[in-house]
């Protein structure tokens, strides 16, 4: 199984018509996915490589029975680009812009509450279920069907997780880049919940950053409801104090969200931490019993 892409995934992509939307609408094209339509206000009626670009997302969605969406369109213009897909009834949102207002964000936040629309990012590589569908900008040959989720604040990471599992012989059911702006549309325990229903998915890698407390809170529900080995690793550990580090959301401040916290909070949870990336899919082997 895999979790929110698959086969059956019907792929909008807002902002088709710029410079990136169109290169990686191609690519998500060219890994299977079914690419059905681009949206451009101003646009529609036109093609981009014989994919028809529409005017809204009402439309496309209208004459395309598209289900899900990936934005790429310029920071100040894309919250409005995720609450049009959400008003238009789309279930899934994959937002790849970065560098989106934080009080842009909170006003999606708010929006998304009476909308059964599921927001991926902003800032975040995408997600893929290997072999079915990809969402976003990772290098989808890389990837390999298999047993091992993967959730990350990290894109540059996730490939390496993905490379050593890969490598390793025990590929990925589906991979999620959650971004790493203060302000996100999907959790790390809102992708945890999803790969418990998943019957497939044996093991988890969990790959956080400095900042905020959403590793922490993770690890306390994954002692409470996860009956699966999750490996974990924690970016910024030497990162000082007030300085953003990468990400938005990678800042500590008053004196939470360090990388020592985090782990500390992980390994008492359960989490097999790690503390190199450069050991994450042999943590995962060994956990599931080599």
């Amino acid at each position: 199984m895999a979790i929110w892409v698959n086969e059956d995934t019907r792929l909008l992509v807002q902002g088709i018509t710029g410079k990136e939307g169109t290169f990686h609408a191609l690519g998500c094209r060219d890994y299977g996915t079914q690419v059905v339509a681009g949206v451009t206000p101003g646009k529609g009626g036109q093609e981009v490589e014989g994919i028809p670009v529409f005017d809204s997302v009402t439309e496309a969605r209208a004459e395309t029975g598209a289900n899900a969406s990936m934005i790429f369109v310029p920071p100040p213009f894309a919250a409005d680009a995720v609450m049009e897909a959400a008003d238009a009834g789309i279930e899934l949102v994959v937002c790849i812009t970065e560098g989106i207002p934080v009080a842009d964000m909170l006003k999606v936040k708010e929006f998304l509450q009476d909308h059964p629309t599921r927001l991926i990012g902003p800032n975040c590589p995408g997600v893929i279920s290997p072999g079915k569908a990809k969402i976003g900008i990772m290098p989808g040959h890389i990837h390999k069907p298999g047993r091992v989720g993967v959730i990350s604040r990290s894109g540059t990471l996730t490939y390496e997780a993905v490379w050593q599992l890969t490598n390793l012989g025990l590929g990925q059911t589906t991979c999620v880049g959650i971004g790493g702006d203060p302000v996100n549309g999907t959790s790390f325990i809102d992708v945890l919940a999803a790969f418990k229903d998943d019957p497939e998915t044996e093991a988890v890698i969990l790959i956080g950053e400095i900042g905020g407390t959403a590793e922490e809170q993770a690890a306390a529900w994954v002692e409470e409801n996860f009956d699966r080995p999750v490996v974990g690793f924690i970016a910024g550990r030497t990162a000082p104090p007030g300085r953003r580090m990468g990400h938005a959301g990678a800042i500590v401040s008053g004196g939470k969200g360090t990388a020592k916290d985090k782990m500390e909070a992980l390994q008492a949870h359960g989490v097999h931490v790690v503390e190199s990336p450069a050991v994450m899919g042999e943590t995962v082997r060994e956990a599931l019993g080599g």
